[in-house]
């Protein structure tokens, strides 16, 4: 397990205020981690009084966005992201990121933490493995204007700061606590303070540089 240092979440865009009604949005793409990972880390945020968001329905959407979640994203004082290998070929996954880091624009203090659950973060910045081979696919079904919209997501997704799960024997138990006092942290600041990630101040199976 290693934690990705910061680089400045900047925002040129001044703060808007919206009713919050969730501590966290939690997307991530069920077919990978709703009975595994992000159920875990589901129950770890409620069971710390996080009022948290996610997705139960498992059924096939239509074409666009479930506005409910739309309305959730925007009702919500940060989101988490679980990237897991198979993540970009679910398009409503690359829309909800979409959506996060537009939410992210126009209100600078929404946190965004991506959490990258056995995959490499430069695998999304630079969209290789299973990440390119979902673009691919997509080129051939999807606008130009889509994909471009997708890839810009992803890439600006990944230098933000995150948490990188690399040994799963201490994935199911100690990461999502460990992911708990961190939004924790966040979330009953005024300000979003960079300096709460620093390697000093959290420390579990070592730590890993932004790629």
């Amino acid at each position: 397990m290693a934690l990705v240092r910061y680089a400045a979440q900047n925002s040129s865009s001044s703060n808007t205020t919206s009713p919050c009604r969730y501590h966290v949005f939690l997307s991530f793409r069920g077919k990978d981690t709703r009975k595994t990972f992000s159920d875990h880390l589901y129950t770890a945020l409620v069971n710390a009084r996080f009022r948290t968001f996610r997705d139960d329905d498992e059924l096939e959407r239509g074409e666009g966005i479930n506005p409910g979640i739309e309305r959730a994203i925007r009702q919500s004082r940060s989101s988490v992201i679980v990237f897991s290998k198979d993540f970009a070929f679910s398009k409503w996954c690359l829309d909800e990121l979409v959506m996060i880091l537009e939410r992210k624009r126009v209100s600078s203090d929404h946190i965004v933490l991506p959490v990258f659950y056995d995959v490499d973060p430069s695998q999304v910045r630079k969209q290789t493995g299973s990440f390119a081979k979902a673009l691919a696919k997509y080129q051939k079904t999807k606008s130009k204007n889509k994909v471009k919209e997708w890839r810009e997501a992803l890439n600006q997704v990944a230098d933000l700061a995150g948490m990188v799960l690399q040994n799963q024997a201490y994935g199911y138990v100690i990461f999502p606590r460990l992911l708990v006092c961190i939004i924790g942290r966040l979330v009953n600041r005024s300000g979003l303070d960079l300096d709460l990630l620093r390697p000093d101040l959290w420390f579990l199976n070592g730590f890993r540089s932004k790629l």
